[in-house]
């Protein structure tokens, strides 16, 4: 079953609008407080008129002859994206790759807070320790239930993946951040974006070979 609250938004535009907003914070930082289609365009690395049909999505912004009100503009991408508040998120599998995730600290000042991790041995001797809550997968449905999480990390080895994803859908989870290298099978109404290091570096082998 297909969500029909919002319209039907090509994928790449919510992904340039993550683009224009931190190029909306940059602008803000430093105290510019308007900026012209062109320039914030210039800026995304996109053409003024892609911009300009992406934001209409959402309505009309901006004051021909004056541009866009940088603050006010960065508020309602915001808005759109919803990380006006610190979105809650848990990552299941506190392996090498996990833990690093859980050491960055950066995820805040973007929208967003792990507020637990799970793992099938969260006893397991670790050479970090982390701040976050680090619980076993038996405790995974109770506090997603509790928080009210909609986005996991999913950093399991393939082969967990797919068993894991069953679960984190059963119990409520729409958003997944996908680390496993194997393409998961999932509801309609339940987004993946994936995460393939590998294939990155591929695609730069390529490039850096012409």
């Amino acid at each position: 079953m297909k969500k029909t609250s919002r319209p039907e938004i090509p994928r790449k535009a919510i992904y340039r609008l993550s683009i224009y907003l931190r190029c909306l914070q940059r602008l803000k930082a430093n105290g510019i407080r308007t900026v012209a289609s062109e320039a914030l365009a210039a800026a995304a690395g996109v053409k003024s008129t892609q911009l300009r049909k992406d934001l209409t999505y959402f309505g009309q912004f901006g004051t021909r002859g004056l541009g866009y009100d940088v603050e006010q503009l960065g508020a309602l991408i915001s808005d759109v994206l919803g990380t006006t508040r610190l979105q809650p998120v848990i990552l299941v599998g506190v392996g090498n790759l996990g833990s690093a995730l859980l050491s960055y600290r950066g995820f805040q000042q973007e929208g967003f807070e792990i507020i637990a991790a799970f793992d099938q041995f969260p006893e397991k001797k670790r050479s970090r320790k982390f701040a976050t809550p680090m619980l076993g997968m038996d405790k995974v449905e109770e506090f997603v239930r509790k928080h009210a999480v909609k986005m996991a990390v999913l950093t399991v080895p393939p082969e967990a993946a797919q068993e894991v994803v069953n679960t984190l859908i059963e119990i409520g989870i729409t958003g997944i951040l996908n680390f496993s290298t194997i393409t998961l099978q999932v509801p309609e109404d339940v987004m993946v974006n994936n995460v393939n290091l590998a294939i990155e570096l591929e695609n730069l082998s390529y490039f850096v070979q012409q």
